[in-house]
């Protein structure tokens, strides 16, 4: 198992790798339609992408959840 003070980072870990997928996903099919090459196209569209959507959320994560404890009722 994983160690508890790493599970900050493996939760951004996960969530930016779906999330860049699943995004870069789309804009692929958007732009290129699905083609014989798609799945060329996406895995590199997706690498970039989450080279970019893991540091960022590493940064925004913390933040988003401090607005959320602010914005939700304590009780």
């Amino acid at each position: 198992m994983i160690p508890k003070r790493y599970e900050q980072v493996l939760f951004v870990l996960i969530l930016s790798c779906l999330m860049s997928s699943i995004v870069s996903a789309v804009s692929t099919v958007r732009a290129a339609g699905m083609t014989d090459q798609f799945l060329w196209l996406w895995s590199s569209a997706w690498g970039a992408s989450w080279l970019v959507a893991f540091p960022i959320a590493l940064l925004v994560v913390p933040v988003a959840r401090r607005l959320v404890q602010r914005l939700v009722a304590s009780h």
